[in-house]
Order: structure tokens, then C-alpha cells, then sequence
């Protein structure tokens, strides 16, 4: 499936990193922010994953979620 800026998303439905399920139905009107990393515990997607923990209260504030994902 291919979006293009506009699209609706379609349903997510990912575990977590505590094996429960997450699904992105469940956020009702909130935004989700995902992003996408290839792999945990490597310099370049750490400093990723830290600038999204760093500027979690501003998309708190905009009442988002932020979820990361990852292959491994």
C-alpha cells in the first residue's frame, strides 16, 4: 500500500517492547508519530530515539503519541 500526503493511515497494530499489544484504534483522536529505526543499540538510532525522548513533552503537549519501530 502506497499513501500519499493526505492519506489516512490504516490501523497499526504492533507489540511493544514489554510484548503487549499496541494498536494505533486505541489512540481515539490523539496523533501518532512513528518512527523508524533498523536496528536497538547503535550509536546513529540511539541519538534518534533519544531527540524523540527529548522532545517527548512538546508532542505530549500537541497530544501525540510517539511510537518507534524496529526490525530487530
Amino acid at each position: 500500500m502506497t499513501l500519499k500526503p493526505g492519506d489516512k493511515a490504516p490501523v497499526i497494530s504492533l507489540q511493544d517492547q514489554e510484548g503487549k499489544l499496541r494498536c494505533s484504534n486505541d489512540l481515539g483522536r490523539k496523533a501518532l508519530v512513528l518512527f523508524f529505526y533498523p536496528k536497538d543499540d547503535t550509536p546513529g538510532c540511539t541519538a534518534e530515539a533519544c531527540s524523540f525522548q527529548d522532545n517527548y513533552q512538546i508532542f505530549k503537549k500537541l497530544d501525540a503519541e510517539v511510537w518507534g519501530v524496529s526490525g530487530d
